[in-house]
């Protein structure tokens, strides 16, 4: 039995790649940001990506402050931001990125690293 002020240590299953998707209310209009993230667990099951060497998690955002052009996601920690993620870019994100390696240029809007 542990005290009561002990502080649990977390546990993470190891992955490959983090998507945070802004979810706040200024990127996208009429929930596209919540839908999308609703939608990701079944994507990212569907490519294979819940498990294994390239498994990849998933958390919403509240305010990247990045207010334009949503839905937003960055892939971390590739320092890789994306714009207008509609399900087909997500797709696109999918496949290329997060599958292969090879980030999806002209969704990219910020990489870290670069100017």
């Amino acid at each position: 039995m542990s005290d009561a002020g002990e502080v649990v240590k977390p546990k993470i299953g190891s992955y490959r790649r983090h998507l945070l998707v802004c979810t706040g209310p200024r990127c996208s209009a009429d929930g596209a940001s919540q839908a999308l993230f609703d939608s990701l667990g079944d994507m990212l099951k569907e490519a294979g990506l819940t498990t294994g060497e390239l498994r990849v998690k998933r958390s919403r955002v509240g305010c990247f402050a990045a207010c334009k052009g949503g839905p937003i996601v960055c892939v971390q920690p590739d320092g890789t931001w994306y714009y207008n993620v509609t399900p087909e870019n997500m797709d696109r994100i999918i496949g290329e990125h997060l599958c292969n390696g090879r980030r999806v240029d002209d969704l990219v809007f910020h990489q870290a690293g670069e100017d």
